[in-house]
């Protein structure tokens, strides 16, 4: 008896080593990607650390005389959604074969509808969000429509319907489901809180009715959505000193807010006067106290300390994204480059080339793993 336990330990030991080793070394293979846009029609997808595009596919049936904005990879990296023709059509591109598997059109009959910039996946993957602008065009006259949130189911096909429109505010720049998809944030005059079947506004983190003792009205430009390594929205803002006197360099001041998406906590740091142009913002998953910002310079601020470290670039770069160890910065927009920085010591350690040279202007920047 005790011969037959202890082959039947052995066995299930084994069992177990086996299933380990091929844990262990799926997650080994594991590897980032990059998935971005290039003008005119670009879709592209790098290998990270080969630093190299593998993947080249262009977006079928679009207008060619301005680039594709916001892109949104599924979590599997299998299917990259991104907003095209004139920000009139939303395509999902397989990122094996550069098939086109969905397709929604915003614009029919006498409404020209936009999707201006946000957009976002839910975290199952079954459905897709995006802010809508409609116009009527009439003979003598463009009638502005209410804005909407139209939600697809992404197995909808090349011919894709909203399955429900939500009603919203105007100026929505940014959309960002909740880890758990029961909240869908709309970045607008606030930082809304939806319910993501019907609209409903469920609370709000203050932006423009965000008051603090001596400050103005904060200003941001939060278009490029690099938050999947972390949960965390983070964005650039500034604000007004109004007890400075005009003209006082500190009279403008700069920082970073940041929204935990899990948590639904916010923190924030005003850390140096606005001498500095800031235009997107990334956070270390590993050191999730450093903030990664670009323009014509990339900083590193310490959200606890307000310390700074700050190099020069290039070129003007309009956003920046983070490999899934912390490692390695990925800073693109603008023109027809990646460049990569080491986190830690700030220094460029590598450069990648777009397909054809082609500029990326205002596209986003994002990472998946696979």
């Amino acid at each position: 008896m005790i011969k037959k336990t202890l082959t039947a330990t052995s066995t299930a030991s084994i069992i177990v080593a086996a299933l380990f080793t091929m844990y262990s070394a799926g997650a080994l293979a594991a590897k980032d990607y990059l998935v971005t846009a290039a003008r005119p029609n670009i879709l592209f997808v790098v290998d990270a650390k080969e630093r190299k595009v593998v993947k080249n596919f262009e977006i079928p049936n679009t207008t060619k005389g301005n680039s594709p904005i916001t892109v949104v990879p599924s979590r599997d990296g299998k299917v990259a959604y991104v907003i095209h023709n004139r920000w009139e059509t939303i395509s999902g591109i397989d990122l094996e074969n550069g098939k086109e598997v969905f397709r929604a059109e915003l614009s029919e009959g006498d409404i020209r509808g936009k999707a201006v910039f946000a957009m976002d996946l839910s975290p199952d993957g079954k459905e897709l969000a995006v802010f809508v602008n409609p116009t009527r065009l009439l003979p003598g006259e463009y009638q502005a429509q209410d804005p909407y949130i139209a939600i697809y189911r992404t197995d909808a096909g090349a011919n894709a319907k909203p399955a429900r429109k939500l009603p919203t505010v105007r100026r929505v720049s940014s959309l960002a489901y909740s880890p758990k998809g029961d909240t869908l944030y709309a970045f607008s005059w606030d930082m809304l809180k939806l319910d993501p079947q019907t609209g409903a506004v469920k609370g709000k983190h203050p932006w423009r009715s965000w008051k603090q003792p001596n400050r103005g009205e904060p200003d941001t430009l939060a278009i490029w959505p690099q938050w999947e390594q972390t949960n965390l929205f983070a964005t650039p803002y500034y604000v007004a000193a109004t007890d400075k006197k005009e003209g006082d360099p500190a009279a403008l001041r700069a920082g970073i807010w940041e929204l935990d998406l899990e948590k639904d906590t916010v923190r924030f740091k005003e850390f140096e006067n606005a001498s500095v142009v800031l235009f997107s913002s990334v956070v270390n998953p590993v050191r999730r106290n450093e903030v990664y910002t670009v323009y014509t310079q990339l900083t590193r601020t310490d959200m606890n300390t307000g310390k700074m470290d700050r190099v020069d670039l290039d070129h003007t770069y309009y956003n920046v994204n983070i490999s899934s160890d912390g490692s390695e910065l990925y800073i693109g927009g603008t023109q027809g480059d990646i460049t990569v920085y080491d986190s830690k010591t700030l220094k460029r350690i590598g450069n990648i080339r777009t397909p054809s040279g082609g500029d990326q202007v205002l596209t986003s920047l994002r990472v998946f793993t696979r």
